[in-house]
């Protein structure tokens, strides 16, 4: 899912410029402070193991879906509910293009064109998970933080992508928090699953709290991974982004492998 009001940042911030990010960086800003996310939007965009990641989180929610699917009376009335960006559809060709121009990126200031202009590409498994919901009478109901006031624009790319059930009442853009649009849907349907790349995706209570606050609520709700709740990886941003790194105390011993 993207979060406009989220900071970026990466684990890797500390790690020099790879030579190819170098290559590619705007003329004449050697100290581009936006160099730091290269290496995890490498991973995000370019990774082998992000594709596997992305195809887990998928496999895994297939199997819940037919499960659920099976034991219901109903299928009509049960109902999923998924981020877009990062989860569902894939931007990062949008942060690559604005990174190579050492653009702070974490503005956002260039994400309304990319809204209106850009494409972005489906993320592994997305639309064979969603078409199968579709095809066994689910509804799907896509929640993002996406500008409400540009949703023709989303409404758009996504059914340029493929997707299915993507219509004005399907798709919840940003407005009351998602908490409260994940009260409308459970309203007239049983929620079965919930999709994100953002744990507020799936719960207020990580919301704006402190990372701490949030490590332990996953631990309490840890039943619900992979079960109820898939969560599907994103290092190009979040709310980790500005915390500081823990390091090994001992002074350095370089030798040999």
């Amino acid at each position: 899912m993207i979060e406009k009001r989220i900071w970026l940042g990466l684990a890797a911030a500390l790690l020099a410029t790879p030579p190819v990010f170098a290559e590619t960086a705007a003329p004449g800003k050697a100290d581009c402070s936006v160099a730091e996310f290269a290496m995890g939007l490498r991973f995000q965009q370019q990774s082998a193991e992000i594709q596997a990641l992305q195809l887990q989180a998928y496999n895994i929610a297939t199997e819940k879906l037919d499960k659920a699917v099976a034991a219901a009376k109903d299928p009509s009335k049960l109902a999923i509910v998924t981020d877009l960006d990062e989860t569902v559809i894939d931007n990062s060709a949008l942060l690559a293009r604005d990174l190579a121009n050492c653009h702070q990126y974490d503005a956002w200031d260039t994400w309304l064109p990319w809204e209106r202009d850009g494409m972005p590409r489906l993320i592994p498994g997305a639309k064979q998970f969603l078409d199968r919901a579709d095809k066994l009478g689910v509804t799907i109901r896509y929640i993002s933080d996406r500008a409400d006031e540009q949703k023709k624009y989303t409404l758009a790319t996504l059914s340029k992508l493929g997707l299915p059930q993507v219509s004005e009442q399907s798709v919840l853009l940003l407005g009351p928090p998602k908490v409260e649009r994940r009260a409308i849907v459970s309203a007239d349907h049983q929620i079965i699953m919930l999709l994100g790349d953002t744990l507020h995706d799936f719960d207020a209570r990580f919301r704006k709290t402190p990372l701490d606050a949030q490590r332990n609520t996953v631990a309490e709700e840890a039943g619900k991974w992979g079960v109820e709740w898939i969560v599907f990886p994103n290092a190009s941003y979040g709310t980790w982004s500005k915390a500081p790194l823990q390091g090994w105390e001992a002074e350095p011993v370089v030798e040999p492998w």
